[in-house]
């Protein structure tokens, strides 16, 4: 870890004590700062993270926001998860007290150069591919960010002959304003986070940010089929690195079936194990860093030989009763669901619904075409409901997984797909999209093989 002075004797307040709270209490400290920790939960007296913190003599406050909670402070490391609504949040910006996450500090004092991915879709894909690429070859890529450990608790060890391969969220972005990656990498942008983002135009320009400070010793891959992404990078100051599914680049690229890197060809796309033809813009971004960091191509190929998808990712689970059984609970999004449902030829069983972003269901219909029942649940549920009915096909309203695998197989035909790809987070029933997706796992693997 490179030390910095910048934080010495400032009185730092880390706003929400989870991992990256926690992680971001623990730096600061290392790094002279007179940290507070603000936790709005009422903590029991025995939690771990508070009694560690409190031996290193940080003050942690929690079951609530005490009105005196920013005096004198001059920072303010924020969860990224808390909105900017929160009323601290509001009164720190009356105050011109700057507010970043945890990602940013790290970024300040990490030896390991970064690789930073990010996208609305596929990033945790393309991230573990670039980190297996990379140890493959034999790199010490280090996970960090969305995946893996928080940046924070990575860098305190990450040294020189490491690689920071980093998954980063509009939330994390949107407050890091240090953040300076060697490479950086923008997937796609679609229709997400409006709950959180005051418009589509700031999300975007959040998601901009892993650029920003990238200078022309750094590259930025980017998809070049994507416009919205291609009128972004104009903005960007590092050299550009481009991958396509339709034209040649000075990346990697799609040519008759077979996928190249500038002029090398890399793999036959009939030889690649990762399923979906949306994995291709994930592979295609991932061989074009691996290359950039000067992995061979037989690491390359034996990963895209081997490399069968990530948990909760269109994952394929079991066959039972003639039924195909996928987790895609990570589709937290439209887009996501989308490119789920476009994914299979055979009639799909969907399980859909969860926390309610006000998002309208109507662009979905289009990619219904296989779709022969609706199983949905959580906040959203009236919406599939009345989207079911627009299809035409049969539907049923549930509270819980087990129920809604059960119906489901009901639901079923012979060589049916019975598809989890929800469409929406997971909040409103469970902590977090893998909670979600270990639900419908449990309840899979509790169905009898043979009715």
């Amino acid at each position: 870890m490179k030390y910095t002075t910048a934080y010495e004797n400032k009185r730092i307040l880390v706003l929400g004590l989870a991992k990256s709270g926690f992680a971001a209490a623990k730096l600061l400290h290392r790094l002279g700062a007179q940290v507070i920790v603000n936790e709005y939960r009422e903590l029991p007296t025995d939690d771990m993270h508070k009694c560690a913190l409190e031996a290193l003599g940080v003050c942690v406050i929690d079951g609530g926001h005490p009105d005196n909670v920013l005096d004198a402070v001059e920072l303010i490391v924020k969860n990224p998860g808390i909105p900017y609504s929160n009323p601290v949040l509001v009164k720190a910006k009356e105050r011109h007290i700057p507010i970043v996450v945890e990602t940013d500090i790290a970024a300040q004092v990490s030896e390991a150069p970064m690789i930073a991915i990010t996208g609305t879709n596929g990033k945790t894909t393309t991230t573990t591919l670039i980190h297996a690429m990379l140890e493959a070859d034999e790199q010490a890529p280090l996970f960090a960010g969305n995946i893996g450990e928080v940046v924070s608790e990575v860098v305190l060890d990450a040294t020189r002959n490491n690689v920071l391969v980093t998954e980063l969220s509009s939330f994390q972005l949107m407050a890091s304003p240090h953040l300076h990656p060697q490479i950086s990498l923008l997937l796609n942008f679609d229709e997400a986070h409006l709950d959180y983002h005051t418009d589509l135009a700031e999300y975007h320009q959040a998601k901009a940010q892993i650029f920003a400070n990238q200078t022309a010793d750094d590259i930025c891959v980017y998809n070049a089929d994507d416009l919205k992404i291609v009128a972004a990078v104009r903005q960007a100051h590092a050299s550009l690195v481009g991958f396509s599914q339709t034209e040649k680049t000075n990346g990697a690229y799609v040519n008759n079936g077979t996928i190249y890197y500038q002029n090398e060809a890399i793999i036959a796309i009939a030889d690649v194990v990762l399923p979906g033809k949306h994995n291709i813009e994930n592979i295609l971004a991932a061989i074009s860093i691996a290359k950039l960091r000067e992995v061979s191509t037989a690491a390359i190929v034996s990963v895209l030989k081997t490399f069968a998808g990530v948990k909760h990712r269109l994952q394929f689970v079991t066959k039972k009763q003639n039924h195909y059984f996928y987790n895609d609970s990570k589709a937290t999004n439209i887009q996501a669901a989308k490119t789920a449902l476009a994914s299979f030829q055979r009639p799909i069983v969907w399980l859909a619904g969860g926390l309610d972003r006000g998002v309208d269901f109507e662009t979905l219909r289009p990619y219904c075409e296989r779709v022969q029942a609706i199983v949905t649940f959580g906040e959203t549920a009236p919406k599939f409901m009345a989207l079911a009915e627009q299809l035409q096909v049969s539907a049923a309203h549930v509270e819980t997984m087990d129920e809604a695998v059960s119906v489901a197989n009901n639901f079923a035909i012979d060589e049916s797909v019975i598809l989890l790809s929800p469409a929406c987070a997971s909040w409103d029933q469970y902590p977090s999209f893998e909670v979600r997706g270990d639900a419908f796992l449990t309840a899979v693997n509790q169905l009898p093989e043979v009715e």
